[in-house]
């Protein structure tokens, strides 16, 4: 397939499912021109994918507006560049996502994670994780590498740290023209954390669209502090469609609107609480969460927690 005939159908794509009709009729403009002065030719697939890339992204910045290159050919499931078994695959080689679920000393649970996999994917891994660090007494959830994922999986994950079903966000979607609102589940396997002990989470530049979606609807229903740098700022959710063997755009439906503040993260990011170098978030938040452990006592059997928490805090000084 040419250029000519690949553009075509990336701004058919653009007109056909992009949230904002307006701006993609903009961006088909755009990239016709650029087509008609010459600016793709000659290019092979992957310097011609990073220069649509970035011709997508010129007009209002959506991150989430791409034209990938792939190393290998890629499939087609009703027009889109997805096989839900390699991806299932994919899931089970990357622990589901989770790159670590663990008790660090003075009893604070850690879990940081690099791909939100939906439930029905990762659903008993991530259900596993936050089983184990139900009986900590304060949570670090770190996202500052996790580039997304499913909205479910959100779902789930804040599902463990409220009390009752809450409605946390809602996605407005250019299809059907119809806005489908997130609430966390009624019920988790396993025991959950709750709604009470504090939670922190650890956010970066690299932290991207679904662990975006995570940090922000906690920080916005009051139920957990960020902490780090700013995230990336995407806040559309996307769909991936093939153009030719080794090409697919991925082109958002939909955007997000927080029930609390009416809008989103697009463009600005989640903004942390508090505001530390993403390399120094975990130590404090750590810090954080061993000054609250060592506020609920030192006798009896919280004597080992409270001398691993000052040790502990010790060692980050």
């Amino acid at each position: 397939m040419d250029e000519r005939a690949r553009i075509d159908d990336v701004c058919r794509r653009l007109r056909d499912h992009y949230v904002f009709p307006d701006i993609a009729e903009k961006l088909a403009v755009l990239l016709q021109a650029r087509l008609g002065d010459g600016a793709y030719a000659g290019l092979d697939d992957q310097a011609f994918a990073v220069a649509v890339t970035e011709d997508l992204q010129s007009v209002n910045g959506d991150k989430h507006l791409r034209l990938r290159h792939h190393v290998d050919p890629l499939p087609e499931v009703d027009g889109e560049s997805f096989d839900p078994e390699e991806f299932r695959r994919e899931a089970e080689l990357n622990g589901h996502g989770i790159t670590s679920a663990r008790r660090l000393a003075g009893n604070v649970g850690y879990l940081e994670t690099k791909l939100l996999y939906g439930p029905g994917i990762a659903g008993e891994a991530l259900s596993a994780a936050m089983t184990l660090l139900a009986t900590t007494d304060a949570l670090l959830l770190d996202v500052r590498e996790n580039r997304g994922g499913d909205p479910s999986a959100v779902a789930l994950l804040i599902s463990y740290l409220v009390a009752e079903p809450v409605h946390y966000n809602s996605i407005y979607l250019r299809d059907g023209d119809v806005t489908n609102q997130f609430w966390t589940l009624p019920y988790v396997p396993g025991r959950k954390f709750g709604p009470d002990k504090p939670v922190w989470v650890l956010t970066g530049p690299t932290t991207f669209s679904g662990a975006e979606d995570l940090s922000y609807s906690l920080q916005q229903l009051g139920r957990a502090k960020t902490v780090g740098a700013v995230t990336g700022g995407g806040a559309n959710p996307r769909r991936q469609y093939k153009v030719d063997t080794h090409l697919d755009v991925t082109v958002p439906g939909g955007r997000a609107v927080n029930p609390v503040t009416g809008t989103n993260w697009e463009g600005v990011g989640v903004r942390p609480d508090i505001a530390v170098d993403v390399e120094a978030a975990f130590d404090t938040a750590y810090a954080l969460a061993l000054d609250h452990v060592l506020t609920l006592g030192d006798s009896g059997v919280r004597r080992q927690i409270a001398d691993e928490a000052r040790l502990a805090l010790a060692g980050l000084g």
